[in-house]
Formats: C-alpha cells, sequence, structure tokens
C-alpha cells in the first residue's frame, strides 16, 4: 500500500524555536526533498511574508520534478467571498498545484477562537475547498484540532470533514494539534471518522507527548494514507512528527507499505543531516536511525558481540538508512555518507584514490568539518586528492581591522594575492570582517575573472563546535553562494579563529565558481 510523505518543514517545522530558513534554505531543502521522492512539499503561506510569496514564484520558474508544491493557508474570513479575500488571492497566485486549507474541527475553538456560528464555519470550509478546486487545484484539508474536537463533539467534527470531502478535498488530514492523544485514541478515531466520508484520510501529529511517531504510524495502521510531518521533527513546542523516522518504520519495520517510490531510503541520513546544516542546528545525537549515536556502541560486551554478529545489538543494518556502525573506541565516523558522497566522481575503481579521500574526510570530521551542507568543499578535496585542482591564486597574507568612527564600527581588510606571477594587493571596507574580505578578495581578482561579477553570498552560519567531540577546533563556518545561472552551493571552513574559517570558506567558494565556470567544475 502506497503511503503519500507529506513533508512540512518550511512551514510548520519553522515555527520551531530557533528555526529561521532564508529563502535560498528553503529553496535549496525543497529540491532535496524532491530529489529524495517526497510527494508533497509545502512552502509556506504566501500572503504572511514576501519570502514565502517569493519562494511560491522561484518554484513556479523552475518546478520540482516529482514532489507536489503546497501552499498554505487558511478559510476564508467571516462573511467574505472566496474570491474576495485577501488569503485566498495570495494562495492562487502562488500557482501551486496543491492549496493545503486548515479549518476548525472543534466547537471550542469555532465559538471562543473564530467568534462565528457553527453554521458559519461549515460554510467557510466548504466554500473554500469548493472555490480552489474550481481553479484547477488539488485541495489538502486538515482539520485542525480535530481529535479534541472529535472526542468533545463528534457529531460537530464529522460535520466538518464531510463539508470539506463534498466540496472536493483530496485528502482530509487529521490534525492532533496539541499533541495530547495517546495511540489508542488516535485509532478509534480514525476508523470512526472513516465511516463518515470516503475521501482519503491523513494525519498530522504534534509530539508534546513524544508519541508523534507512535501516532502517524497507528493512524497510517487505521486506514490514513497520506503523514504529514517534518524532517528532524522540527516545529512548534516539541516538534512535529518526524519523517525521517516514520519513512524508516513504514520502509522497514512494517509490513506491506510503500514510501519513497524512488528508492532513496539510503540518503535518510545524509537528508536528516544536511536540513540540521542549513537551520546551522546541532544534531541530534541519540536521533533514531540517523543520529550519530543510534548504532554507537561503547566498550564491553556489546561490543565484542557486535563485531561477531552486527543485529546482535542493532535493530537493523545502519546502511540501510546511509547510517554507520561506530565503536567509540575505535571512532570511524563519517564514512558511508561519504562512500556515497563519492559516486558521483566515478572514483570508486580507484581504491588507492577512494582510501585517500576518507582518511582526509576522516581526518577533516574529527576536526570538525561536515560536508552535508558544503558539497562544493567536498568536491574540491576529491580534487585535490585526484590531483586535478590547480589553484587560481594563492594567498601571501591577508589583515583585518576593525575601528569607531563617529561611534559607528568600520571594518577594513587587506588582501595580498598571488596569482599566476602577478602580486594583488587591494583593500575594501565592509559591515564586518567577513564582508570587508570579500570585498578586497573580489578587487584583487574581478579584472582577471569577470565571472566572479555574477556570484554572491547568500547566507554565512557560524556554529561553536563541541568541546567534545575529539577536536581542537572550536568554530565551523558555513556559507552558502549562488551566481547568475542560480546554482547555490555550500563550503565549509573550520578553525579555533572565526576569521580564519571564514576565509577558508570564502576561498572554497571562490574557487568551485571558477572551476565551474571553466568548464571543468568540481563536481
Amino acid at each position: 500500500m502506497k503511503i503519500e510523505l507529506y513533508d512540512t518543514t518550511l512551514r510548520d517545522g519553522a515555527q520551531g524555536e530557533g528555526v529561521n530558513f532564508s529563502l535560498e534554505d528553503k529553496v535549496m531543502i525543497a529540491r532535496r526533498l524532491d530529489e529524495m521522492g517526497f510527494d508533497y512539499v509545502e512552502g509556506g503561506y504566501p500572503l504572511s511574508n514576501p519570502k514565502d510569496a517569493e519562494f511560491f514564484q522561484r518554484l513556479a520558474a523552475e518546478p520540482l520534478k516529482y514532489s507536489k508544491v503546497c501552499a498554505f493557508g487558511m478559510t476564508r474570513r467571516k462573511g467574505v467571498a472566496p474570491a474576495d479575500d485577501p488569503g485566498m488571492k495570495a494562495l492562487v497566485e502562488s500557482q501551486a498545484p496543491v492549496i493545503t486549507i486548515v479549518g476548525k474541527t472543534s466547537d471550542f475553538h469555532v465559538h471562543e477562537v473564530l467568534r462565528v456560528s457553527l453554521e458559519e464555519n461549515l460554510a467557510m470550509i466548504g466554500e473554500t475547498v469548493e472555490y480552489f478546486v474550481k481553479l484547477g487545484r488539488q485541495v489538502v484539508y486538515d482539520a485542525e484540532h480535530f481529535f479534541d474536537g472529535w472526542k468533545a463533539n463528534p457529531e460537530y467534527a464529522a460535520q466538518t470533514i464531510q463539508a470539506a470531502s463534498q466540496a472536493g478535498a483530496s485528502h482530509i488530514v487529521m490534525c492532533d494539534t496539541n499533541g495530547g492523544s495517546m495511540p489508542e485514541e488516535v485509532v478509534r478515531i480514525v476508523k470512526e471518522a472513516a465511516a463518515k466520508v470516503t475521501t482519503p484520510l491523513g494525519i498530522h501529529t504534534h509530539n508534546d507527548c513524544d508519541l508523534a511517531v507512535a501516532n502517524s504510524l497507528a493512524a497510517v495502521d487505521a486506514g490514513a494514507v497520506q503523514v504529514q510531518g517534518t524532517i528532524n521533527g522540527l516545529g512548534e513546542r516539541c516538534g512535529n512528527a518526524d519523517l525521517v523516522s516514520v519513512t524508516a518504520n513504514l520502509a522497514i519495520k512494517k509490513q506491506g507499505y510503500e514510501v519513497l517510490e524512488r528508492g532513496e531510503l539510503e540518503h535518510l541520513t545524509e537528508l536528516s543531516r544536511y536540513v540540521y546544516e542549513i537551520a546551522n542546528m546541532s544534531y541530534r545525537i541519540n536521533q533514531p536511525f540517523v543520529g550519530p549515536s543510534a548504532f554507537a556502541h561503547k566498550g564491553g560486551m556489546h561490543v565484542h558481540a557486535v563485531n561477531r554478529v552486527a543485529e546482535s545489538y542493532e535493530h537493523i543494518a545502519p546502511e540501510s538508512v546511509g547510517n554507520e556502525r561506530r565503536v567509540l573506541v575505535s571512532e570511524l565516523s563519517g564514512r558511508s555518507n561519504i562512500i556515497a558522497m563519492t559516486t558521483k566522481h566515478d572514483i570508486a575503481e580507484d581504491k588507492q584514490l577512494m582510501d585517500s579521500i576518507l582518511r582526509e574526510v576522516v581526518d577533516k570530521e574529527n576536526k570538525g568539518y561536515q560536508f552535508e551542507a558544503a558539497e562544493a568543499s567536498f568536491d574540491l578535496l576529491v580534487k585535490r586528492a585526484a590531483g586535478s585542482f590547480t589553484p587560481h591564486f594563492e594567498l601571501v597574507k591577508f589583515h583585518t581591522s576593525v575601528e569607531s568612527r563617529g561611534g559607528q564600527p568600520v571594518t577594513e581588510a587587506t588582501v595580498k594575492l598571488l596569482v599566476g606571477d602577478e602580486v594583488r594587493h587591494e583593500v575594501a571596507e565592509g559591515d564586518g570582517p567577513v564582508n570587508a574580505l570579500d570585498a578586497a578578495l573580489r578587487k584583487a581578482l574581478n579584472g582577471l575573472f569577470p565571472n566572479l561579477r555574477g556570484m554572491h553570498l547568500v547566507d554565512y552560519k557560524v556554529r561553536v563546535i563541541n568541546s567534545e567531540a575529539a577536536t581542537a577546533a572550536s568554530v565551523r563556518v558555513v556559507i552558502e553562494s549562488r551566481d547568475s545561472d542560480g546554482e547555490v552551493w555550500g563550503t565549509v571552513g573550520v578553525d579555533e579563529n572565526v576569521i580564519q574559517a571564514s576565509w577558508d570558506a570564502l576561498v572554497d567558494s571562490i574557487e568551485y565558481k571558477l572551476c565551474k565556470d571553466e568548464g571543468n567544475p568540481a563536481s
């Protein structure tokens, strides 16, 4: 049985504390989800902010190949026709092929939050869904506070989903909005709801009782055919159902369900860490299936047993989800992911080169490097190991200074480079040390490499590395860059000095661009 995966990392996940995606972040995550084969990718509410509106325009111009893009919105306002509602207009203008509408299920919320009659709420649901269906859009209806509403007043809750079903919604999604339902309640209510409508059902759970994944799986067993959630369980309060765990459980642990038709299950760990890196968050070390400790064994009889028979202390093979076994007394971090990353370089047959790359990657990861969101740096590492990389310039020295002028900080950077036989020495000011270094470096190179004018930085992230991570480094810098071709790439630098780490990431970004433009891209 096919189970659809509906990802709302970019909307519901972004509501989590400390999560803030840039426009480029959202586009990159959407494309990665598309590559993985997720069925739906929800991008946000286009009326809420210009970033979300621009996101939909970007994807309309360059559509995803597999995933359906969803724009999220609410039912029409009280007493306003859908065609006259600004929220409805924004959803139409998003050009998203799928419109996800959230409406009230609980009579308590209808009275106390919307402050409308029960009949008006039903009209708001039905008219909104019907409006978009007549425009040729697929409509997913999210029944907010569904389980609480059903427990309090099942007759009215049933009427709300019937209104959406009769209006033409493709799915009715039951939302455990407060995250307080138990699995046995979910099973019972899903079955009761299924008897009231013929529309396929979906499930959207929150993790306030640490049961979001369990409740999602229970709903599927009870008849739901779509699961909504977020990568790594990001979301408001305690988060949403973690689609990583949901996917792995449905594909491996349970029987009779099909997910990710494109066979990308072995890249789940890579996806999880990619989203963490983009969000500038530390990995959840004990996260099931994909966490660094998910298949870690430390001393004693566990290590002895695993060395003989892996499944003695592992419920699945780590490689099936792209993770790896780790014996903590002999650190082997990063190998399986790096092997997967090198497949596109077509060097698997060169064992000596592969071993050299793996040694270099393991050494760098022990120092704090992470390449999941910095594939451009990894591509350059491969070229260096293969002896096919020639640097376009060499650093002689750089200097940065910050002074106060009229109470305002002013940053200046000096860069001295050797380009071939020519020494280039430039000075520039910027909003900060990295911006000033970037400006000075461009001044030194632009005359020789004019294509750099079409390249610019779109994001800059700094993270203090855990001192217990077997590394002397203290800061990791990840830079995202974009050029006039629309390609976005990430680079990484690690050092105890944040300026040096930033410089290393900046140089990799420029070198990647120059290699790419020579018709001999690093990848």
